[in-house]
Parts: C-alpha cells; sequence; structure tokens
C-alpha cells in the first residue's frame, strides 16, 4: 500500500482526503496578521479550528501571541508539543477534568482557564490548594450567546470579589465571546450588535479595574467579527481560529475576505442517471451541521449526503443536465460548509503547492473533546 509522501502529486492521493492549498492558507494567516498588528491588537487564535500543533507554530511565527483551545485534552496535545501559551476557553468542572488540569499546570504554568460560578471557582482553588499550586483565570462574561457566562456588570463584580477570596486563581481578565453574530449577513448588524456586545464587555472590564481587579486581558471576537471588536476601544485580543482555511458559512457572511483554502478531495464513483452523481464523501468525511458542502468550482450542481460514505450530487439548475460532464473517476473538491467539525473527522491535512505535496500534517487534536 502507497502510502502519500512529500513529493507526491495531489493525483496520486487516494479519496476522500482533506486537502490544503498552502498558497491560500499563507496569504489568510498574512492578512489576519497584518490587520491585527495595524490595529495594535494581540491574536490568540482558537486552536480548535486547526487541532494540530504544526498549525500552532506557523501561527504563532506569523505574529500570534499563544492559543485558545476549547478543551483541557487539547491543551494537553498543545502543551507535549511546546505551545502553552494558553487559554481553555470552556469551564473547567469536575474532579476528572480538574486532576487532568493539574498535571498540566505543574508542567506549564501558563496555562490560563475561564470561570463563570462560585462552585466552579471554588473547586478549581481546592484542587489547585492540595497541589500548592496557582493560576491565572478570567470571568466568563455572556455578552449575549446565552451560553456560558456570568452576566456583565454586577453578577460578574460579585463572582470577582468572591474569586479574590481564593488564593490559588490570579483574575486577569475577561471574555465575552459573541458567538451569535459571527454569521450575521448584513455587516451593518453585525457591526451594531457587536458594538453591543463590546460595550457589556468593556464596561464591565472597566467596573472591575475601578473596584481595584488588576484585569489586563479583554479577550473576544471570532473570525466574522475579530475585526469589529479590535476596532472598539477597551480590546486586548481576539481569538478567530476558522480564518486560516475558511468554510462556505464565513465565506457567505464574511464575503471574499479570506479564502477557501481547505477542500475535501473525493472521487465519482457511480453516475447511475443523467442527472445524479455519487461521490464518496459522505457525513464521515463532511459535517453538515452549518449546510451542506459546495462542490468547487461546479456552479448549479449541488450536494448532499447520501449516508455515511456516500454522496449524491445533482444539478436540476443547470438547464441541460448534459452539461454536468462528470464521469465515473473524476476527482471533485467540496468546500465544507463547517470548517471545524470537518476538520475533526480527518487524521491527516495533505497540505499542496502547484499540485504536490509538500506536508502531512497529523491532526493531532481529534477527537480531543474532553
Amino acid at each position: 500500500m502507497h502510502h502519500p509522501q512529500v513529493g507526491d502529486s495531489l493525483d496520486e492521493l487516494d479519496t476522500p482526503s482533506m486537502i490544503v492549498d498552502l498558497t491560500l492558507m499563507e496569504e489568510n494567516i498574512d492578512r489576519l496578521m497584518q490587520r491585527f498588528r495595524e490595529k495594535k491588537i494581540h491574536v490568540r487564535p482558537h486552536l480548535k479550528t486547526v487541532k494540530s500543533p504544526e498549525l500552532a507554530r506557523r501561527l504563532l511565527a506569523a505574529g500570534a501571541v499563544g492559543g485558545c483551545v476549547a478543551k483541557v485534552s487539547e491543551a494537553e496535545v498543545m502543551a507535549q508539543e511546546g505551545i502553552d501559551d494558553l487559554l481553555i476557553t470552556t469551564e473547567i468542572v469536575g474532579k476528572p477534568k480538574l486532576s487532568r488540569l493539574v498535571t498540566l499546570i505543574q508542567h506549564h504554568p501558563r496555562i490560563k482557564v475561564v470561570i463563570d460560578s462560585f462552585i466552579g471557582a471554588q473547586e478549581l482553588n481546592t484542587a489547585l490548594h492540595e497541589a500548592q499550586l496557582e493560576i491565572d483565570v478570567l470571568i466568563d462574561l455572556n455578552v449575549g450567546q446565552n451560553r456560558c457566562g456570568v452576566l456583565p456588570g454586577k453578577e460578574a463584580l460579585t463572582l470577582a470579589h468572591y474569586c479574590s477570596k481564593l488564593p490559588h486563581l490570579h483574575l486577569v481578565g475577561v471574555q465575552g465571546y459573541e458567538g451569535h453574530l459571527q454569521h450575521i449577513h448584513s455587516p451593518e448588524e453585525r457591526t451594531q450588535r457587536c458594538h453591543q456586545a463590546m460595550r457589556l464587555l468593556t464596561e464591565t472590564a472597566a467596573q472591575l479595574r475601578f473596584e481595584g481587579f488588576p484585569i489586563e486581558v479583554v479577550t473576544t471576537g471570532g473570525t466574522g467579527t475579530a475585526e469589529i471588536c479590535a476596532d472598539y476601544g477597551g480590546i486586548t485580543e481576539v481569538q478567530p481560529g476558522s480564518f486560516i482555511f475558511m468554510d462556505t458559512d464565513y465565506r457567505n457572511a464574511l464575503g471574499p475576505t479570506y479564502a477557501n483554502a481547505l477542500t475535501i478531495l473525493s472521487t465519482v464513483i457511480s453516475r447511475p442517471t443523467p442527472t445524479r452523481a455519487v461521490i464518496d464523501a459522505g457525513l464521515k468525511s463532511l459535517s453538515i451541521d452549518s449546510g451542506m458542502p459546495e462542490p468547487k468550482g461546479l456552479p448549479g450542481i449541488e450536494y448532499q449526503p447520501g449516508g455515511d460514505e456516500h454522496g449524491i450530487l445533482t444539478w436540476t439548475k443547470i438547464a441541460d443536465p448534459a452539461q454536468a460532464h462528470l464521469e465515473v473517476g473524476d476527482r471533485i473538491e467540496l468546500i465544507p460548509s463547517h470548517i471545524d467539525t470537518t476538520v475533526n473527522l480527518h487524521d491527516h491535512y495533505y497540505a499542496y503547492r502547484d499540485g504536490m505535496l509538500e506536508a502531512i500534517w497529523p491532526v493531532a487534536a481529534r477527537g480531543k473533546v474532553q
């Protein structure tokens, strides 16, 4: 069996495979970093998108100050590879998770976490007390997403005062993620609602400072809103992740700001009727939680999953079905609708330039959901 190697042609890759156009990816990274360098805002990319220490290193080399991860298990994978200036953006609750965190902090003291409850803060403090360790924490604020987070203002202040009595926690900042605004198509509405969220975040940071808390980090922003956030006074860092590869959901909201650099390469395995082709990429290769992936460069042709392993292409919108020149054995690329959940289905990135494989990166944090 031939294992793909650097130097191979893309034509030699088996399908389905997750392929990355390095030229486009590098342009995406440069474009984003340049924009925030000009705004003097730190970029702490969310690594739950790439799940790869190799790609994290590329982002750091381009100017990122560190990384975000969603889970302790992702932090373990990154820290093992020497990437340990990390913010874990999800609350850490329960003895098994806390004991893993404590082990991690022993070797990687720069890791920071978020809290949004008395119980969560108390249990974190207890776990650290037993190990005689300390940790930097951020208060997670609900700025409108209605997921995790305390309410801005009084609730946040109460939690901060509670936190100040816990000797193993050092409050250094606030996090407020406006995930509900990432994919709003109207730039005016997205900007206006983002400003509302930023006002809640920055006003709470100011109130906390007024009461004597050393709030250094005010962190927020995804690919869809990071630039709007960065222009709002009082924000110190942003957490975009998807910009590196993009997907159709973000492209439809943002337009051509960043290029679709990642696609799933697939093969036509059946051509049963004049208006249907079947490919070898189904639900186990492409996520559909944000809609259907898009066949690249094939206008009028639509994809839908045909089960775990099959994808069905139809072209009802093409006036003359015979124009759909898809034959058994043809290879097509699909642009994912949601990058994070699609990446998590694959073991490797096959990165290419000019049709030749230049790098193969394992998706090292694949399946790290704990």
